[in-house]
């Protein structure tokens, strides 16, 4: 501390320039700013005094001022830097990283449920000698709907069903994966025995049943001398390769504009024994409906460049949600897509 008595102002930078040097942080150096350099400061006691002298004391103490404003200044900025870098350094060595320890288990990934019921749906069509095939989610009209002989008039076509892009270019977000039916079958020859994985879309409001984009996988096989026997004996394996061997299928007859005949296909419950008890999976029927199948329509295969009095072929698809909600038993179909870490640790 200063005397009140006015100093000498060399002695004063010798006691400034020792005040600064001994600051350890930078709450300790900026009292020393402030008891040297601050408006009620020492310097500014001094600066009080050049009323009292003639012109030649006050050019000579105004000189020493700046001066000593310009040593002391310099001092504490060069105290600041190497405090600073001294606490940096510091801070460095506590938060340093050993990098030899070991890193903390990350748990693994793993797929989506949808992703796995999709691989395993596919995996069981190539292995009975299926191709994958893939399209456009993006179409035409002419490949959603006219070659597969979805009139221009029919229900499906209705914006209240199907969401467009441009309705006057008749462009759609695809409502089945079968426009790449009618693409496989123009580009190649028969025969034809492909499998249609991919997302589709519907303009359906979110229930627990219900969502306007969810996944199918499509099937098709064009050949001579297909038969519904085929088509069944084809669902039968896939049914009991994704179910289990002990699982039946059984078709009953349905409409959809792209086959003829057409079926509904359900499987044996395997939550129930079957025989009636009460089961909220098949309501006590003892069978879940999984798909829609049916032999392709011999105006699909003419407007596909194939002769129906030459080939024939069944077509087959399979909502992924709806098996994956079977199979793991699954109410709400919305727990598929909120990614609930908490639901989706379950699979």
């Amino acid at each position: 501390h200063v005397d009140n008595a006015v100093p000498d102002i060399d002695d004063l930078r010798d006691v400034a320039l020792a005040a600064i040097a001994a600051a350890e942080d930078l709450d300790a150096l900026e009292q020393a700013r402030v008891t040297f350099l601050g408006r009620k400061g020492e310097l500014a006691a001094i600066q009080k005094t050049m009323g009292s002298l003639d012109d030649a004391g006050r050019r000579e103490l105004g000189a020493k001022i700046n001066a000593f404003k310009d040593e002391v200044g310099a001092a504490l900025a060069d105290r600041q830097a190497a405090l600073e870098d001294a606490a940096l350094a510091a801070r460095f060595e506590a938060e340093r990283l050993d990098l030899s320890l070991p890193p903390r288990r990350v748990p693994p990934g793993r797929p989506h449920i949808l992703t796995q019921v999709l691989h395993e749906i596919v995996d069981v069509f190539v292995g009975m000698g299926y191709r994958v095939a893939e399209g456009p989610e993006v179409e035409s009209g002419v490949f959603n709907f006219d070659l597969l002989n979805i009139d221009a008039d029919h229900p499906a076509r209705q914006e209240m069903d199907t969401i467009y892009i441009s309705a006057d270019d008749d462009i759609v977000l695809r409502t089945h994966t079968s426009p790449v039916q009618a693409r496989v079958m123009l580009s190649q020859p028969v025969p034809i025995a492909v499998c249609v994985p991919g997302r589709v879309y519907r303009n359906d409001t979110v229930d627990a049943t219900h969502s306007p984009v969810f996944t199918q996988v499509e099937g098709l096989v064009v050949d001579r001398g297909i038969t519904m026997a085929d088509l069944r004996g084809t669902l039968l394996a896939f049914a009991q390769g994704l179910f289990g061997p002990d699982v039946d299928v059984r078709l009953r007859p349905s409409m959809f504009p792209f086959t003829e005949p057409s079926a509904e296909v359900d499987v044996s419950c395997t939550f129930c024994a079957g025989d009636g008890s009460a089961c909220r999976v098949c309501k006590g029927t003892g069978w879940i409906e999984i798909l829609g199948a049916g032999m392709v329509d011999p105006n699909v295969l003419e407007f596909c460049g194939h002769d129906p009095d030459e080939v024939s072929g069944f077509a087959f698809g399979i909502g992924v949600e709806r098996v994956a909600m079977l199979r793991h038993d699954i109410a709400d179909i919305r727990h598929l897509f909120e990614d609930d870490v908490r639901f989706l640790h379950a699979f």
